[in-house]
């Protein structure tokens, strides 16, 4: 059995996502049982240049939106990143899940070939298809599921590796 595009994609980005809010949910509950202001872990970054933990979950949800929208060849909704709170970020998560399930297999396998301009602050990147989800996709997504992991982990929220990978 081969592997299809949309097995790649659709499926692997809606369980980060998935991860990501069962994630968010852990650093909610803590800021609440530790009497932290909610405020201090979304505005948290793990270091000066880095972006906080609210931009983490806002560009993990639009690489996830923008992946699936180029390797479909359907256009790109814009969102504002306006999100300030746990429960608006779960919302922007919540959102970018229902929009994923609205691609069907068809609308996606067979664009390993398809040309993907990405478009960039100084110019643009070509890739096929393949090259655009395993070489940008899939690892900027992770990127950035794994740096919102991370700033709740380092100001101790209780999450392990299992909180991480989820479950099937």
């Amino acid at each position: 059995m081969t592997l299809s595009m949309y097995q790649a994609s659709v499926p692997v980005l809606l369980r980060a996502l998935n991860n990501l809010s069962a994630i968010l949910t852990k650093g909610a509950a803590s800021a609440e049982a530790r009497k932290i202001d909610p405020s201090v872990l979304i505005n948290d970054r793990l270091a000066p240049d880095m972006l906080p933990l609210s931009r983490q979950v806002q560009i993990a949800c639009d690489g996830a939106t923008r992946g699936a929208c180029r390797l479909a060849g359907e256009p790109i909704p814009s969102r504002p990143d306006t999100e300030t709170t746990f429960d608006e970020l779960q919302a922007r998560i919540a959102v970018t899940i229902e929009f994923l399930k609205t691609f069907k297999p068809e609308q996606i396998d067979g664009s390993e070939g398809r040309t993907v301009v990405m478009p960039m602050r100084d110019g643009e990147i070509t890739f096929t298809g393949q090259e655009f989800l395993f070489g940008f996709v899939l690892p900027n997504v992770y990127f950035h599921v794994t740096t919102a992991y991370l700033i709740l982990r380092h100001n101790g929220v209780e999450l392990g590796k299992a909180d991480y990978i989820g479950s099937k």
